[in-house]
């Protein structure tokens, strides 16, 4: 009998056993990623067939040559599977894929690697739907339907056959694990960004000592419904993206950062026209400055860096230098930064303030006090002159 009919009735002796495969029941499908369940089942061919089924011949590191020349992987390690939280909440592999029905699998449709995941992204909308929605207005899918073939999908972050569990089922917030290896996932495709972001102020806090507080990828950009970093929208927007870290005084108070951040911002000219814009035109760029133009975005550094620290006169000059070309030493000197004045910091501010504090309210006050005073005086007066005088031959009678 020759290797190829022995390879054919082989399949055909694992497919007849899978009839008759005793089929553990499909689970209801989990909380993945803060994703409530659909109430209708997962799609499923019409013959549910059991993992240990699949796993007879995927167990082993197969691969298909596509096309292009590029080889399919198609082996699955049970063990990753096993604890992967698709296979912890008993999924079944007919119930993503579900255009496979039978044994020999119909052939593959997809020509190289990258439409093999292009194609696999609809899979996922099953239980997926709502993430799946926010997807298509993301700048990925925009990316997608534009021809980049390389922008991202779903398993191109998540792997679907060793994706762990991400977010806390009762917080809804990311896992420690979790939340430590976001940058690195984006750094399959934005390994240059991430390189600038782990020597920042925030990535090395990240990276180098695992602090939970600093914001990762996801915390500026979103997660399935990414904006354009490059829109209008996004730039008018970016301080309160800034602001949801900086305000948040318990978070703040453990580094000694002031939460007057936004406050003092939108006091001042550039946050207060950058204001006016966002509400009047959020569609309009504005050459007025926002965080990132001073601090930057993905490369932020330390306040006392000697670089690039804006605690740093030269570098504070400098960097006022970008839009005021004629800015010097004492024109940096001007601004109070992000600290409202007090008695330790700009004392002489601070105390220029609480006189006209305390003498415009008084000054105003005491005019007002004078006014109604005068006001009064004047009306009994105009009373006085109204009345006339009793006659003299009245006074007797």
């Amino acid at each position: 009998m020759s290797l190829g009919l022995m390879v054919v009735f082989a399949g055909a002796v694992l497919w007849l056993a899978a009839l008759t495969w005793p089929v553990a029941p499909a689970a209801a499908a989990p909380p993945v990623q803060d994703t409530t369940p659909p109430t209708s089942s997962p799609l499923s061919p019409p013959i549910m067939v059991s993992n240990e089924t699949c796993l007879a011949c995927h167990a082993t590191a197969a691969t298909t040559r596509l096309p292009s020349g590029e080889d399919l992987y198609l082996g699955i390690d049970p063990a990753r599977y096993a604890a992967s939280v698709h296979g912890s909440g008993g999924y079944l592999c007919t119930q993503c894929h579900t255009n496979i029905s039978g044994y020999p699998h119909p052939p593959q449709q997809a020509q190289d690697l990258r439409g093999y995941a292009i194609a696999n992204y609809e899979l996922c909308k099953t239980c997926h739907a709502d993430k799946y929605e926010l997807s298509k207005d993301s700048v990925h899918q925009t990316a997608l339907q534009a021809g980049n073939r390389q922008a991202a999908v779903c398993a191109d972050c998540h792997d679907p056959h060793a994706q762990g569990r991400i977010l806390d089922q009762k917080t809804h917030q990311p896992l420690p694990d979790a939340h430590l290896a976001i940058p690195q996932t984006c750094a399959t495709c934005h390994n240059t960004i991430y390189e600038q972001y782990k020597t920042s102020v925030h990535g090395a806090a990240l990276v180098d000592a695992q602090n939970p507080d600093v914001p990762t990828c996801i915390d500026c950009h979103g997660v399935h419904g990414i904006a354009d970093p490059t829109s209008a929208t996004f730039r008018l927007n970016s301080p309160s993206v800034c602001a949801k870290c900086h305000t948040d005084a318990a978070r703040m108070d453990k580094y000694g950062i002031s939460t007057q951040v936004m406050n003092t911002y939108l006091a001042d000219f550039h946050g207060s026209t950058v204001t006016l814009f966002e509400k009047q035109a959020p569609d309009q760029l504005t050459n007025k400055p926002v965080c990132i133009d001073c601090h930057g975005f993905h490369d932020i550094k330390q306040a006392s860096d000697p670089q690039k620290g804006l605690h740093v006169r030269e570098n504070l000059v400098a960097q006022c230098q970008s839009c005021h070309p004629d800015a010097n030493a004492n024109f940096s000197e001007a601004w109070l930064s992000h600290y409202t004045p007090d008695r330790e910091k700009y004392p002489i501010v601070y105390y220029v303030n609480l006189f006209y504090q305390i003498v415009i309210p008084t000054l105003i006050g005491g005019m007002v006090l004078f006014a109604v005073g005068d006001a009064g005086r004047r009306l009994l007066n105009r009373r006085r002159i109204s009345t006339p005088p009793a006659a003299k031959g009245e006074k007797g009678a």
